[in-house]
């Protein structure tokens, strides 16, 4: 176990026999999907789950996302999510004029990003599946997202992810940790992608941490980092460029901002932050304090900045945030070491393998 991990603070250590209870409930429940007491059921067509170890912060969404701009060219995709904290429930199908209280924030970004894409929500899979082919019957391809916990459904390709910075092999059951399956659990994917990478990692650190991980036969690993891209407006999708002469106020609600505000640290001049729980549902007084704390920064040069997943929470005050520099700074996932290439072929030629076999 990791104790200098920042999630494993001695508060959360006083929990420590709570997170012993948790661990035996999590392996009871894993013991009765290995023995068949609880079923698992496959589809007949191409199922990828991304998913982890951990409650979040690992970088499942822009992994979804980088698998969707990376198959909607050659095959007909659709996306199910579960839609986390949103204000219904069941199954949906995101169509024109929803938003992210009826699908949730991360359904919402990929409908924004890939409107040519199936983007559906349903807390039980096993139900909405079918339920989603029902309505898109020309699917060739689904992705899970934050699926491999959720054994009901078997993808017929599991891809777990973990941070660099917290790998799950160093963390610890819930709420000491931040683990919510077994460490053991890592050996049902058929890959694992390091997260989240620092700049200049170099081969002979992978090779540790590849160790460490100790991935069996048929499994593959691979490295990530992430690019921040130009930050672009709220509203009138102006884009802008952050440099050292830049004050930022940060507003974000996400599991694990530290990359966030690294790349702040590095790039501009000052920032100053106001973070909310993950998944947070921002209100009108929330969107005051935020005016609040803005207008009392003194730089010429200020601008407020959100994550993707924020914004599309934040859209709803559309009308008063037009008046203020609001700008979204958009995240993409780059393979280190030039195996994007690889990580292409892993994906199509499991979907031709499955494709063929099918036949």
């Amino acid at each position: 176990m990791n104790f200098n991990a920042p999630l494993l603070r001695p508060i959360r250590m006083l929990l420590f026999p709570f997170s012993l209870i948790y661990g035996f409930i999590i392996w009871i429940r894993n013991k009765l999907f290995d023995n068949g007491v609880f079923s698992s059921s496959s589809f007949n067509l191409p199922v990828i789950g991304i998913g982890n170890l951990t409650a979040g912060g690992t970088g499942k969404s822009p992994m979804v996302e980088f698998l969707a701009a990376k198959l909607k060219s050659n095959y007909q995709v659709a996306i199910l999510s579960r839609g986390y904290k949103r204000k219904t429930s069941g199954y949906a199908l995101a169509t024109a004029g929803v938003s992210a209280l009826e699908i949730g924030d991360e359904p919402m970004q990929f409908f924004n990003k890939f409107p040519d894409i199936a983007v559906a929500v349903g807390e039980e899979r096993i139900v909405a599946i079918p339920q989603l082919l029902h309505d898109r019957p020309d699917t060739q391809v689904i992705i899970l997202d934050d699926a491999f916990q959720h054994r009901y459904v078997k993808a017929g390709l599991d891809i777990v992810l973990t941070d660099y910075n917290n790998l799950f092999t160093r963390d610890w059951f819930l709420p000491t940790g931040d683990l919510r399956d077994l460490k053991s659990s890592y050996k049902r994917a058929n890959a694992i992608i390091v997260t989240k990478c620092r700049n200049g990692l170099d081969a002979a650190e992978k090779q540790e941490i590849i160790k460490e991980i100790a991935p069996i036969e048929h499994q593959e690993i691979f490295f990530t980092g992430i690019h921040y891209s130009l930050p672009y407006h709220l509203i009138s999708g102006e884009k802008m460029a952050i440099d050292e002469n830049t004050e930022v106020l940060l507003i974000t609600g996400i599991a694990n901002p530290r990359p966030l505000k690294k790349f702040l640290s590095d790039n501009c001049s000052a920032y100053y932050e106001i973070l909310y729980s993950d998944h947070h549902i921002f209100t009108i007084d929330d969107w005051k304090d935020i005016r609040k704390r803005f207008d009392g920064l003194q730089s010429s040069r200020k601008i407020i900045l959100t994550t993707e997943k924020d914004a599309v929470r934040l859209h709803k005050f559309r009308q008063s945030l037009e008046g203020y520099p609001f700008y979204v700074l958009p995240m993409q996932v780059t393979f280190l070491f030039g195996e994007e290439a690889r990580f292409s072929d892993f994906i199509t030629t499991f979907i031709i393998g499955f494709t063929n076999k099918k036949e």
